[in-house]
């Protein structure tokens, strides 16, 4: 219910309402199959809340545009930092930090997935959840300049948040790699 009323907040007034529809798309799609998926399967209160955390993320990058996601403003307004001149940043790392939240916040849940209704070892079920990450995260990286070139060719960098790096695809993927990696790690840790 938060999440929902959450997403109906990110609609009101958006800044980028041209972009709204095409980013919000996505989190529409996920969040009917999260409804889908755990009234069918078993699914942990730490997995749900993963899942929803992730697509809180999303949700605010898409009202926004990851490059334009005003972290700073709300920094200085809470504790008077700024972020960017904090750490020497040259760009918006917004769209970062939900890569890594990606591969942080789902590798656990498809993990838990794998081992539950799947039967596999944790072993196995661990190395096919970071590989379930660094897949979709580089199909998304795919769909995404694929939607970009075809239906927001003058659009195209903002709708993409490459920000003028041209190996931003890569760097988002190998965030999500390593986020995966980090939670698959914390959790095997603390199981033993």
């Amino acid at each position: 219910m938060v999440f929902l009323v959450f997403f109906a907040g990110s609609c009101v007034a958006p800044p980028y309402l041209e972009f709204l529809l095409m980013q919000h798309v996505p989190t529409v799609l996920a969040a009917f199959l999260l409804g889908y998926l755990s009234s069918r399967f078993a699914i942990s209160r730490l997995s749900f809340s993963s899942i929803i955390v992730f697509l809180g993320l999303h949700t605010l990058g898409a009202r926004y545009l990851y490059s334009y996601v005003p972290y700073d403003v709300w920094s200085e307004q809470l504790l008077g930092v700024n972020i960017t001149e904090l750490f020497g940043f040259q760009r918006n790392h917004y769209d970062r930090l939900v890569h890594f939240s990606y591969g942080l916040l789902l590798a656990v849940p498809i993990q838990e997935f794998e081992r539950r209704h799947l039967g596999l070892s944790l072993a196995l079920s661990s190395v096919l959840a970071v590989e379930c990450i660094i897949a979709t995260s580089a199909t998304y990286e795919v769909i995404e300049w694929l939607v970009a070139v075809v239906f927001t060719p003058t659009w195209a960098d903002q709708f993409l948040g490459q920000q003028g790096d041209i190996f931003d695809a890569q760097k988002d993927m190998a965030l999500a790699t390593a986020g995966a990696i980090l939670s698959i790690g914390v959790l095997a840790a603390a199981r033993r």
